[in-house]
């Protein structure tokens, strides 16, 4: 599974961005357990949900600084 592409992301409301990055947090955190206890089997995966959380916060400042201009 690849990185999500950013208009893809703009496409969803605020809530489903919320919501996708409760989702994104819960899958990191599995990911960093896993890591620790030894039971990583894709690696890659860490890098690409840290950089989908970037993605969507980025998104999610950039909607409130329009709503702020």
């Amino acid at each position: 599974m690849g990185l999500v592409k950013a208009s893809d992301i703009r496409t969803k409301s605020d809530d489903e961005l919320k919501e996708q990055l409760i989702v994104l947090r819960k899958e990191q955190f599995n990911l960093r357990f896993q890591k620790s206890t030894g039971q990583l089997a894709k690696p890659a995966r860490s890098g690409q949900v840290k950089k989908e959380i970037a993605q969507v916060l980025t998104i999610q400042n950039q909607r409130k600084q329009k709503k702020k201009a």
